[in-house]
């Protein structure tokens, strides 16, 4: 619990912050629309109040001290997301782009091929992709919605089912051509490549138990650029069923283990109602899904006709 009264005054903050934002205490002051004898009457009842020098004034120009740098950088992070969050209440930030966060997988296998159903569907909400397999932090003003890969388990966020996805582990026929592959651990002397920034062969490895050093070396590299590797028999890789079916069926990758994990892809946002361009955007991509399952039910219903007029 926070104890209110030990905190400075918000006044004293603010002048301190705009002060250590700008440079200067006029500039402060006009950010503030006061004067600039006001602004340094407030950052000295802030240092006497905490009992810390936050300002060197030994120079010809203004410097902070380095505790003055660091609540300088409390208070950014503080105010920043104190303002971001209004904007968000109060509908000022509607103009902002949907930001969107996903791993570069996915977004080059599911989310591009399909981004001009958006556009047409929406064409007044701009977006703002950003790439990654980190696991960035969902803020007010900043990443609005998340599409991750796992059970769906982030604590503090919401997540909802997009799709299943199952993994597999998988190479080109002719780096294991003439092997007999009966365990993960047979894989361990093979090469093996994995999406930059993430651990997925150790980590599917050791969920099989194989303990021992992969003696085949790793490149990790974009996921963009990870199935053209897998296709040019660079090495193993552990990836998502759903983005190499097509391979597998023309023989040019062959599966080697598939997992029986409940695992899938999901939307993920911060608990709460959600800018209406952001549940735009997720609405969106659960009718790409479901349009992918009405095609896939079309065609599959369609088979035993073909099959009958072959005969």
């Amino acid at each position: 619990m926070t104890n209110w009264q030990s905190l400075p005054s918000l006044t004293a903050l603010r002048a301190f912050a705009a002060l250590a934002e700008t440079g200067s205490a006029s500039a402060a002051g006009a950010q503030l629309n006061v004067s600039h004898a006001a602004v340094s009457q407030q950052v000295r009842a802030l240092e006497d109040r905490i009992g810390v020098a936050l300002v060197d004034r030994s120079g010809r120009r203004l410097a902070l001290t380095a505790e003055g740098s660091e609540l300088a950088e409390a208070l950014k992070v503080g105010f920043g997301t104190i303002a971001r969050t209004v904007d968000a209440l109060t509908g000022a930030d509607a103009d902002r782009p949907v930001q969107v966060s996903c791993t570069p997988t996915f977004a080059a296998q599911w989310l591009m091929p399909r981004l001009s159903a958006f556009r047409a569907a929406h064409p007044s909400i701009d977006l703002m992709l950003s790439p990654t397999p980190d696991l960035v932090t969902l803020e007010p003003g900043g990443i609005d919605i998340a599409v991750r890969f796992g059970r769906g388990n982030w604590p503090g966020l919401d997540a909802t089912l997009l799709f299943e996805a199952t993994l597999v582990a998988v190479t080109a026929p002719g780096l294991v051509a003439g092997r007999h592959i009966r365990d993960p651990a047979d894989l361990t002397d093979l090469p093996w490549v994995q999406e930059y920034g993430t651990t997925e062969a150790s980590d599917w490895l050791r969920r099989r138990g194989v303990t021992k050093d992969r003696a085949g070396g790793l490149t990790q590299m974009p996921g963009n650029l990870l199935l053209q590797a897998l296709r040019e028999g660079y090495g193993v890789a552990v990836t998502v069923k759903e983005w190499i079916r097509e391979d597998l069926a023309a023989g040019h990758l062959v599966k080697l283990f598939e997992d029986a994990d409940d695992t899938g892809y999901y939307i993920v946002t911060r608990p709460g109602a959600l800018r209406p361009k952001t549940r735009a955007f997720a609405t969106w991509l659960r009718q790409q899904v479901r349009a992918d399952r009405g095609k896939t039910s079309a065609l599959t219903e369609e088979a035993p006709g073909r099959a009958a007029e072959k005969r």
